[in-house]
């Protein structure tokens, strides 16, 4: 008992250490970013992490088919997608919004299912859109009704996130999600180098620092390699709703570091939509099951 205790502790503080290095990721991507471009930025990021992953969990004698590849393909690329809309998001707007407007996804994921498992979405998905969209207002929208290029990047990057997350869930029965990750992040890091090489040669503006070479580095080691790591281990010995909460943290930390860099201009309208947005997440992770739990202890 004291040893499944001792895992589910490590297992939380895993979920809340990968939402804090995610959380941290915002403003270092805008900062790379304004010198590399977004692709050539995935392509290392993707590439190196397929790299880590591959060489660590790989010679486990796992035995690959070709199905570990088209599906790693396929979900690759949406991830590709997904990142790339987020990347050059980010570029037009601040880091905390960025955070918070690609967190959205987790309300739209019920409703793009729908379409596929023809399950309806509940009171509670209902109530989470709602709630966003108002949040959404509030950070987006301007004094004159429009909004920035790049919040609406952002949240067309959300719409993908979720497609993936259907996807993930689609194509991970029966498969080992050590290789269909490796995969997944090759397919993305090809995608990422094709796109470089086309359109992006030359498009480095800069010096090549030391700086910048870290902030790479720390993308592709800790904000993929191994957040996806502690999120792996942490989903696996933690209940779905509370994995659910704790990995909605990471848009409330991409605001805190913002904040704290003076990267973030915050009043009183965007942080009200800052809270709404998160409540959203909240409520439809979760359904408010953890409330009615406390409520029969």
């Amino acid at each position: 008992m004291k040893n499944e205790k001792s895992i589910g502790f490590l297992a939380r503080a895993a979920l809340i250490a990968a939402t804090v290095i995610w959380g941290s990721s915002f403003i270092i991507v805008k900062d790379v970013t304004a010198t590399l471009p977004a692709s050539t930025l995935l392509a290392i990021r993707f590439l190196s992490a397929a790299v880590i992953l591959g060489l660590v969990f790989l010679p486990k004698n796992r035995k690959i088919d070709v199905g570990y590849i088209w599906r790693g393909g396929i979900l690759g690329v949406l991830l590709y997608t997904a990142y790339t809309l987020q990347t050059l998001g980010i570029a037009d707007t601040t880091p905390g919004k960025n955070a918070f407007l690609t967190a959205v996804y987790c309300v739209m994921v019920p409703f793009f299912a729908w379409g596929i498992s023809k399950k309806r979405p509940d009171r509670y998905n209902l109530i989470a859109a709602f709630v966003c969209i108002t949040g959404i207002g509030l950070v987006s929208l301007n004094d004159d009704l429009t909004i920035r290029g790049g919040d609406l990047l952002t949240l067309a990057g959300g719409v993908f996130f979720a497609l993936h997350i259907i996807a993930v869930s689609r194509f991970s029965d029966g498969r080992d999600s050590v290789p269909l990750t490796v995969f997944q992040f090759a397919s993305s890091g090809i995608c990422a180098l094709v796109v470089a090489l086309i359109f992006e040669r030359g498009g480095v503006t800069g010096e090549i620092s030391g700086e910048l070479v870290l902030g790479v580095a720390y993308l592709a080691v800790c904000c993929t390699a191994v957040a996806l790591f502690f999120q792996n281990f942490g989903q696996k010995y933690t209940e779905p709703s509370t994995a659910s909460l704790l990995l909605s943290l990471e848009s409330v930390f991409g605001v805190i570091f913002s904040a704290a860099m003076g990267r973030e201009e915050l009043n009183a309208k965007i942080i009200a939509g800052f809270v709404l947005i998160f409540a959203a997440v909240v409520i439809s992770e979760t359904k408010l099951s953890f409330l009615f739990k406390r409520k029969a202890g």
